[in-house]
Order: C-alpha cells, then sequence, then structure tokens
C-alpha cells in the first residue's frame, strides 16, 4: 500500500515536494543513482509520505530501490531547493542524510551495481569516488554537495539553493 507523497502542484507549471536522500560511503566512494533516461546523477532518496518521518522515508526509499535495511545516521544539510526540470520550477525541501549501507549491497568502483524498476523509471546505480573533482564531473544536484562531499558537516546546516538559473557548462 502507497502513502499520500508530499507533492503539490500548482499553476502555471510549479511544483512543491519534500524529498528526502541519503548519501552512503564505502571505500572512499559515494553512492549515487540516475533515472536511466537521465543525463544527470542523484544521490538515493524520494519523497516523503504523509505521516512518516524523514528517516521513516530514507529507510522505506532504500528497501524499495536498494533492496536493504540502511542506518540512518545523522542529519548533513536541509536545502531549499529551487530548480527548472521537464518544463516546471520546481520549490523541493531535500533533507541529506548520511546513512550506512550494509556490506552485503554490492561494491564496484565506478561500475553500475544495481538495477531496479521504479514505476515507471529504470534506476541504475553506482559508486563514486566521493570527491569534488568526481561529483562535479558527474553532473550531481544539488551542485554544492559537491564542494562540501570532501568535508562533510559535523552538525546539520541549512541553505537555500538555487540552480534555476545555473549554467553547468560553466561548473
Amino acid at each position: 500500500m502507497t502513502g499520500t507523497r508530499i507533492r503539490i502542484k500548482s499553476k502555471p507549471k510549479r511544483t512543491f515536494q519534500m524529498r528526502i536522500a541519503g548519501l552512503g560511503f564505502r571505500n572512499g566512494h559515494v553512492l549515487v543513482h540516475r533515472a536511466v533516461h537521465e543525463n544527470f546523477w542523484t544521490f538515493p532518496g524520494g519523497g516523503a509520505e504523509i505521516g512518516e518521518t524523514s528517516e521513516e522515508t530514507l529507510r522505506r526509499e532504500m528497501m524499495e530501490e536498494l533492496e536493504v535495511h540502511v542506518t540512518v545516521d545523522r542529519l548533513l544539510w536541509m536545502v531549499e531547493n529551487f530548480f527548472h526540470y521537464e518544463g516546471r520550477d520546481w520549490h523541493e525541501l531535500g533533507l541529506y542524510y548520511l546513512m550506512s549501507i550494509p556490506e552485503s549491497f554490492p561494491f564496484a568502483s565506478d561500475e553500475i551495481v544495481h538495477r531496479i524498476q521504479d514505476g515507471d523509471n529504470a534506476l541504475e546505480f553506482k559508486w563514486v569516488p566521493a570527491t569534488t573533482e568526481a561529483l562535479n564531473a558527474l553532473d550531481i544536484p544539488p551542485y554544492f554537495i559537491a564542494g562540501e562531499i570532501e568535508n562533510l558537516p559535523e552538525t546539520p546546516r541549512h541553505l537555500v539553493w538555487d540552480d534555476r538559473n545555473l549554467d553547468r557548462k560553466g561548473v
């Protein structure tokens, strides 16, 4: 049974959503994923549902997508994220957690290690070096994380991030 996702669509072409994502590390790499039809990657996670905590959302999403139980460690960032995607302006409240992924989940350096069908989207997952250089080359929004990946905040940080007018060719 699926819950009610926290998402509001309004006119003209604006959407609000709450997304919870996790950063899982192993052997100096961080896990990322993408829908195979996209050119960009993201940190695994998904939409929060009414009535569940953000930690519950992350555990549920990781069970659905990775088929493993993760441990949710600590909150890294609370992001008021603004971006343009699929012809819409998005306003997203994003919570990004540090998470621990069981050793049973496959690891290979910079290769696709897991695939799953998530609704209409075929998702693929891979481990990439947890460096600013590697994340900048990968095209992984929100883009501020690339600059902080080598020095994660000790306490949660709140940011307002606006990618709507960012020219990624110059990054």
